[in-house]
């Protein structure tokens, strides 16, 4: 089997270091924070700086948690920026390795296989990714941190474990130094895929590192984590079969489109149910966009952070496939009123429409208005060619004017933050 290199490159407090750069400020030395003021100080800060976490602060903190004596600067999120500060760092990569072989694992992560061109530039790996971060830095001020294996989940590690002690803010692993350098490295939760649950079900039985993993019986891991015990067997030993490749043929064999928001405080039952018809109106519009139908929806609405409850779920399916508003928000209503319980507050939304296929493969009911659902179609494709062409505040329904709808605040934020615009 040919022998890979792999480079996973990932950019330092990336919210926060736009930040900053675009102040003038280095987040290596300036106290900075990217969260909402207007929200409460339970928000989660977005990012902060390298600065703050040297100060042991941790990331992803509430504001409430950074300590009084800690004086900061607090960035309102501007996730537009963020995207086209990423799109510019992407172009970098690309002066360097082909689409084909670079693989985005976030908008502040990236993989690349990067066997084929170490020769061409003459290069070491390590050379090649310091070549790269190099780049990003003069050309953005933002800096970047490398890690380089001898397969995915190796430069992950890498980048996540061992980078962080290099002067260079490089780190390098093969199978062999893996186990010679990290098998006794604890917590568990710090080896990329392992989460405190997976960690907490092993703690138990001994098993406290990858060594300790890697030396259990296999048969005992199958019983207690079943199929997923391959994956965990294969990385604490340093494996992993899957190479770029592989993720760029892949194909899911189930296809979804989903919306999803956490409400800033507790809605009561009449205003949720006028979040999740928003939110199906705006999904229907997404379907109909894509040329997509869907004839099995889903919906799961959390309660409020003070109910010690579970959330409510449940689907709902559909006579005949369709991208209609006319039929699914009454079908998303109907579902809410069947599963959500009218005296407990609503924070958090998600829909997801199941099972998503082309347009051609859909087939008509004979209960269904044939022409009714196509003059539908027709006024929702000229709302999506008027929203496209005016910005989405052009055309609104009535019910969002409603107190407590969100889809003219949602339509200047991207994933729930706002865009900066």
């Amino acid at each position: 089997m040919k022998q890979h290199t792999y480079l996973c490159i990932d950019l330092k407090s990336f919210y926060a270091s736009v930040e900053c750069v675009a102040r003038g400020l280095d987040p290596m030395t300036v106290n900075l924070v990217v969260a909402d003021p207007q929200r409460t100080e339970k928000t989660i800060c977005l990012a902060i700086t390298p600065a703050m976490k040297a100060l042991g602060i941790k990331n992803r903190c509430r504001l409430f948690e950074i300590p009084k004596h800690v004086k900061y600067l607090t960035a309102p999120p501007r996730m537009q920026k963020y995207i086209d500060t990423a799109a510019d760092i992407y172009a970098i990569y690309l002066k360097y390795v082909a689409p084909e072989d670079i693989h985005v694992y976030s908008i502040d992560e990236v993989f690349m296989d990067v066997t084929d061109y170490l020769s061409l530039y003459r290069l070491s790996a390590r050379g090649l990714g310091q070549k790269i971060m190099d780049d990003i830095y003069y050309s953005t001020g933002i800096r970047a941190t490398c890690g380089v294996g001898t397969n995915l989940y190796l430069s992950k590690v890498a980048l996540d474990i061992t980078a962080k002690h290099a002067d260079d803010f490089i780190g390098e692993l093969d199978e062999e130094s893996y186990r010679d350098s990290l098998w006794s490295h604890k917590p568990l939760t710090d080896f990329w895929r392992i989460g405190s649950g997976t960690a907490k079900r092993l703690e138990p039985y001994g098993i406290r590192t990858m060594k300790d993993i890697a030396e259990a019986d296999e048969n005992f891991l199958y019983r207690l984590f079943g199929i997923d015990a391959e994956l965990l067997i294969d990385h604490a030993w340093g494996r992993e079969p899957v190479t770029m490749a592989d993720i760029k043929s892949y194909k899911s064999h189930s296809n979804c489109i989903g919306s999803g928001q956490v409400l800033s405080c507790d809605y009561p039952y009449e205003k949720g149910m006028l979040i999740a018809k928003e939110m199906m109106d705006l999904l229907c519009l997404e379907l109909v966009e894509k040329k997509l139908v869907t004839k099995s929806i889903t919906l799961h609405v959390g309660y409020s952070n003070r109910l010690n409850i579970p959330s409510a779920h449940g689907s709902a399916t559909l006579d005949t496939e369709t991208n209609s508003d006319l039929l699914l928000v009454p079908a998303v209503t109907t579902l809410y009123k069947r599963i959500v319980n009218p005296s407990c507050g609503i924070r958090r939304v998600n829909i997801t429409c199941n099972h998503v296929m082309p347009e051609e493969y859909r087939q008509y009911n004979f209960f269904v208005d044939a022409e009714e659902l196509e003059r539908s179609r027709k006024i929702q494709q000229a709302v999506i060619d008027i929203k496209n062409k005016f910005g989405k505040d052009a055309i609104l329904k009535g019910m969002n004017l409603e107190e407590g709808a969100m889809t003219r605040e949602r339509n200047h934020q991207i994933g729930g933050h706002k865009s900066g615009e």
